[in-house]
């Protein structure tokens, strides 16, 4: 393959070679369990085929299928008394919760537009994700309030649906409600604004739609082996405000007709005794949640039989040979993976290393192996900012195209012509594609700092510093720490005649910003500058290094 090809001749060549590496009765095409209907739909489907099955369970909370599908019903009817309708945005700042499901297929079923939000959220960052959006109505809790109410001088007054209240305006109120009768969603339409971050500025909103969603079930399912005969059992702790989260703990489990078990956070022994008890069949964790399944719990008396299909995520501890051997010592018969290879604007799965892990090919490949694309997607590796791909091998800018790339970015089109090229989102990664078709990801070209898994954009946290009244400039930059694998630390310029100390900002941080973005700081006269004014942030890099060395642990 020599550098001179279009894109089109490059894609007929990978295409051959990742037929040809599939593994042996994983499909090339999807199919579709319940047919080519909206996320709503499919629960009632499968109310109708299979009404007792557990379709939603999180503690003691429990709902079959003909319960699920009755109970987001009603909560569409109270949302549509309520002023939403199609094309809405609808805020959902919750936690992991049966809630937070419910809310989500109503608003679907409505046409509506889900916007989760993350719980953790500040009141700057809250203010912002709000005004950007624009929603009709905010689901919340009463322990969150506080920070919507903070935002009362940023953002206008929005109906709230508290989950834990009752009254006109809380779920009781919701759930009781007639079943709403139609389903106003569609395939096409906007159905999500997921928002991710930038190097740019501020989150941008990715525009999803219900088409989206099934898409990245069906070719996961695909992909990946998972049945759709109601065995599948998922057992979610990731937040399912990210869109990973969604995707495993609401739309895989609910597109096939399985279970979802939420959690509203890790914690070993819990998660030991829930695969257990409900017979799980997937879960996705970070490397460092299944070390401390097998340092701290009795694996080998437990009886995790039903865990099929266990994955990670390498955030700051990587996968290796020796964790999976470790694994498969204390469960056997289950083999654990790497996760995939994905992004907000695709809805995450992309590229998954599934099938590959005899005699440990996939984690000894390197650098990190992403395996082939899931039915129906393409991957390409190209030059930086171009359509033009480099020889097979060879690293370039990792782009994609499927059914389910975002349509763009939520009012900004300047964005949206930057990434999103004749269908291909550029993801600004690198990576490469070798001779055998196998992708491989070899980083972020995007400044984007990971804190215990969480992203953290640079110019995220710069713009929120910014609204600080005694900052003048500010610059963040990535640092390595033992503990959380990065840490973001901003060096700030004060204004002029201001008295601005360290401990200062970080505090008013704390307020305004989810934990996991508080940066160190480093008060300094001024920043490196090059010649047309961008910041040299490279040579920030040492000060930021010590100052974090310096940090008790």
């Amino acid at each position: 393959m020599t550098s001179h090809q279009s894109l089109d001749e490059y894609l007929t060549e990978v295409r051959r070679l990742q037929a040809a590496a599939r593994p042996a009765g994983i499909p090339a095409e999807v199919s579709h369990p319940a047919g080519r209907i909206t996320i709503p739909a499919h629960v009632s489907h499968w109310a109708a085929e299979r009404p007792d099955h557990v379709a939603l369970a999180m503690g003691d909370t429990r709902y079959t299928y003909a319960e699920l599908d009755d109970a987001h019903r009603r909560v569409a009817t109270w949302m549509s008394q309520h002023g939403v309708g199609r094309g809405d945005r609808v805020a959902i700042y919750l936690g992991n919760s049966t809630e937070f499901v419910i809310a989500f297929l109503a608003v679907l079923r409505l046409g509506a537009v889900h916007v989760p939000v993350n719980p953790m959220f500040q009141p700057a960052e809250l203010a912002y994700e709000l005004l950007d959006s624009e929603p009709v109505l905010v689901v919340t809790t009463s322990a969150l309030s506080p920070v919507l109410e903070a935002c009362a001088d940023r953002v206008p007054d929005l109906p709230v649906l508290l989950v834990d209240s009752t009254g006109e305006l809380g779920w009781d109120s919701a759930t009781s409600a007639e079943p709403y009768a139609g389903d106003d969603g569609d395939l096409e339409s906007l159905a999500a604004l997921n928002y991710t971050g930038g190097t740019t500025g501020m989150p941008k909103g990715c525009q999803h739609s219900q088409g989206h969603m099934l898409y990245t079930v069906v070719s996961a399912a695909a992909a990946t082996a998972m049945p759709d005969d109601g065995s599948y059992v998922s057992l979610c702790y990731l937040p399912i405000f990210w869109i990973a989260g969604e995707d495993l703990g609401i739309l895989i489990p609910l597109v096939l007709g399985g279970t979802s078990i939420l959690m509203a956070r890790w914690n070993a022994a819990e998660v030991v005794d829930t695969i257990e008890r409900e017979r799980v069949t997937l879960m996705t964790g970070t490397v460092e949640n299944y070390l401390e399944l097998m340092e701290t719990q009795d694996l080998a008396q437990r009886d995790l039989s039903s865990l099929e299909d266990p994955q990670a995520v390498s955030f700051i501890r990587k996968m290796t040979p020796e964790v999976r051997r470790r694994w498969a010592e204390v469960v056997p018969g289950s083999v654990l993976r790497e996760s995939a290879y994905g992004m907000t604007e695709t809805h995450t799965i992309d590229c998954v290393p599934y099938g590959f892990a005899q005699d440990d090919f996939d984690l000894l490949a390197e650098p990190v192996f992403c395996g082939i694309p899931v039915p129906g997607t393409d991957v390409a590796v190209v030059e930086l900012g171009t359509q033009t791909p480099v020889p097979l091998g060879e690293v370039g800018e990792i782009i994609v195209r499927s059914p389910s790339v975002t349509d763009g970015y939520w009012r900004n089109e300047e964005a949206t012509r930057e990434q999103l090229v004749d269908g291909w989102i550029h993801t600004g990664d690198n990576g490469r594609i070798d001779e055998q078709g196998f992708l491989h990801y070899l980083g972020r070209r995007k400044e984007m700092i990971k804190v215990n898994g969480m992203s953290v954009f640079p110019a995220d946290v710069e713009m929120l510093l910014a609204q600080h009244p005694s900052v003048d400039s500010v610059a963040v930059v990535p640092t390595d720490d033992e503990r959380t694998g990065q840490r973001p630390v901003a060096f700030v310029v004060p204004r002029p005649e201001a008295d601005l100390t360290p401990d200062e900002l970080v505090t008013w941080a704390k307020a305004n910003m989810a934990p996991y973005k508080v940066p160190l700081v480093k008060v300094i006269g001024s920043l490196p500058l090059t010649a047309t004014g961008k910041v040299r942030k490279h040579e920030l890099a040492d000060d930021a290094a010590a100052l974090n060395a310096g940090v008790p642990s």
